[in-house]
């Protein structure tokens, strides 16, 4: 056998080596799905139509391995754990209110990934887009529907430590104005203007006159909660160690994740209700360490997301501290009740 003969021979083999070693990938990596669909628990899905009016459902991000992962998924609120349809529609996070929805996207590139949050009608078609300068972190629209908000970490990429920066966006879904960033509005700390360069915000929540909102501000090492004003563009702190409110639909209070001292560094939160006209919290009955923005299925209840087998499930809790969490959805996170 000549020389050339042998690298032909060499080429060839290793070519089928090459073969035989991606379909080997291959199927493990289908067996593995099959594997994580087959999961006891997991919920039956299917494609179809999903709206965001008409007759009241849960939709979220469908966390559950296969063809539908990361897709708008809708179920019954009475049967949250049910089965689901999928939209088609991916998101990385997601809320809606009013048939308008805001949905943050990955666009996935040859370098590297950027993001974008995409403003959905009724049918989930998108009405508008506008770039986010970060990873999403957290969504929200208004009752009304008119405004969308997002946050972005845009430096680090957990709220556990203090080494993070985000840029919280907020568009009128009507007039396609945007505020690219919060940090343009006036701060007002202890009743002065208030200037630092540390100044972070987050966690976005409406209340239903389409002027107010509340958000996280955080400088110097320490959160609070502030009221903000979409027609002053200013930011009032209103009570320290605040994280990711949801304000309850009667407008009355906030839902909030808190620091504790002596919890883990890396899970240093507990779930708290917050009274706006007196002030009081009110620890809630989850004795984990929640780190999502927590989201009211009625003046009595929260909804939010906790670690689980398939990246996330979803549970609920009585916001007046009674009762007992209990997990409500397997695979889902960012939930919104419509319709």
């Amino acid at each position: 056998m000549t020389p050339r003969h042998r690298v032909l021979v060499l080429a060839c083999a290793l070519v089928l080596l090459a073969g035989v070693g991606a379909a080997a990938v291959l199927h493990a990596s289908a067996r593995a799905e099959r594997r994580n669909q087959a999961r006891p628990g997991g919920p039956p899905i299917t494609s179809g139509p999903v709206s965001l009016t008409g007759s009241r459902r849960l939709v979220f991000r469908n966390m559950a391995w296969g063809p539908h992962r990361d897709e708008l998924t809708a179920v019954a609120p009475s049967d949250p754990a049910g089965p689901r349809v999928a939209s088609k529609v991916t998101c990385l996070r997601f809320h809606a209110a009013a048939g308008t929805g805001v949905c943050l996207q990955a666009v996935h590139g040859a370098v590297q990934d950027t993001y974008r949050a995409v403003i959905l009608d009724a049918s989930l078609h998108e009405r508008a887009r506008y770039d986010v300068p970060g990873i999403p972190s957290r969504a929200r629209v208004s009752p009304s529907g008119r405004y969308a908000a997002w946050t972005a970490f845009v430096g680090g990429d957990s709220y556990a430590g203090t080494d993070f920066s985000t840029r919280a966006a907020i568009v009128d879904t009507r007039t396609g104005r945007l505020t690219p960033s919060l940090e343009a509005y006036r701060v007002i700390k202890d009743g002065r203007t208030y200037h630092a360069s540390d100044v972070n915000l987050w966690g976005v929540t409406f209340a239903a006159d389409d002027r107010t909102f509340y958000a996280t501000l955080a400088t110097h090492g320490t959160t609070h909660l502030v009221r903000g004003d979409l027609r002053a563009r200013t930011l009032t702190t209103l009570h320290p160690n605040v994280e990711c409110p949801s304000l309850s639909p009667d407008g009355t209070r906030v839902a909030f994740k808190k620091r504790v001292e002596g919890l883990p560094a890396d899970a240093p939160w507990r779930l708290y209700v917050l009274d706006l006209a007196s002030g009081r919290e009110t620890a809630l009955a989850e004795s984990r360490s929640v780190d999502d923005q927590a989201l009211w299925r009625d003046d009595h209840t929260l909804v939010y997301a906790l670690p689980g087998d398939y990246g996330a499930d979803l549970y609920t809790v009585p916001a007046d501290g009674t009762g007992a969490p209990r997990r409500v959805s397997t695979a889902a996170v960012s939930p919104a009740y419509v319709g």
